[in-house]
Formats: structure tokens, sequence, C-alpha cells
């Protein structure tokens, strides 16, 4: 089970930094379309419909579905002075109260954006750039990006209680590396 959950939040990494990709390969072209327009006149004007609506939508699902992923890379900024303090059962205690803290808000979260989504779908939302975008294809990733989330706070609750350090991604994939 260990293996699935983590491939899957490196699934969600992969898709993030995909977004990303995207994003820079269509200011890009945008870019060196403004150039051709500039240096050779409007004659050759070229331009991505509705580029920043994409572009924009793109950030979104890159952040949401990096969550996951990030928060098993220990990579989110918390603040750890306090309870690196507290050592021992207390500490153990605090720890496990944040940590379902945070995903009863994740859930919350994850439920609020499904409602919203739905509403997107019943009421035919769409964008209002040249190309009408249906809004629930952007949502869904954010849908994703949370639920994940949920997941990744969740598993790492349960392992707080049994009593584990979460293990890092990067942890894991040492363990399969032949050098």
């Amino acid at each position: 089970m260990r293996t699935v959950l983590d491939r899957i939040y490196l699934a969600a990494g992969s898709l993030s930094a995909i977004c990303i990709l995207t994003i820079c390969v269509i200011v890009t072209m945008q870019v060196v379309f403004n150039l051709i327009t500039k240096l050779l006149g409007t004659q050759f004007a070229y331009t991505i419909p509705s580029y920043a609506d994409f572009a924009g939508f793109l950030l979104a699902a890159a952040s949401f579905l990096a969550l996951s992923y990030t928060l098993k890379h220990d990579g989110h900024i918390r603040v750890t002075l306090f309870r690196d303090m507290i050592k021992g059962p207390i500490g153990h205690l605090i720890e496990i109260t944040t940590l379902l803290i945070c995903a009863a808000g994740a859930v919350f979260m994850t439920y609020s954006m499904f409602g919203h989504l739905m509403e997107s779908i019943e009421y035919g939302d769409v964008s209002t750039g040249i190309i009408p975008i249906p809004l629930w294809i952007p949502q869904s990733t954010l849908l994703l990006g949370l639920a994940l989330f949920t997941l990744a706070l969740i598993d790492n609750t349960v392992i707080a209680i049994l009593g584990k350090k979460p293990p890092a991604i990067d942890d894991i994939k040492e363990e399969h590396l032949d050098v």
C-alpha cells in the first residue's frame, strides 16, 4: 500500500511539473509571436487565443497537484519551532492533533470544491476568454489536488498515530537504487 500511495503522490508531482512546463511553452510561443509581429509588422500578427486563461488554469492545476507531493517531501513551510521544543508523549500528541486539524480542514476544502465543481457543471459555467472553456475542467484538477492532499494528510496522521515518522519519498527512492 505504501508503494501505491507514494507512486500516486509522485504522479501528482509529475503532472504538476508538466503543467509548469506547458505554461513555459505557451508563454514562450506567445512572446515569439509578439516579436514576429513587432519585427515584421501586423500582417504577420499571430496569437494563441486565450493563452492567459490557459496559463492561469495550468498554474492553478500545478499548485494544487503539487500539494501532496510537497507534503510527502516535507517541503511545505511549517512552523516547527514550538513542536521541536516539546519532546516525548506531549510532542507526539501535539503532532497528531495538528495533523488531525489539517486533515479536517483539507476534507472540508475538498468537499467545498466538489460542491463548486458540481455547480459549474449544473449551470454550464465557462471562462470569459476568446475560447470558452467549461470551468469544470480546470476545477477538476483543483479537486484532484485537494483530494490527494487530504489523502496525504490522513496518511501522515495514521503514520503518526502508529508512532512512526512519515518516510520522505527521497528515502524510499534511495532504498530501491542499486548504486
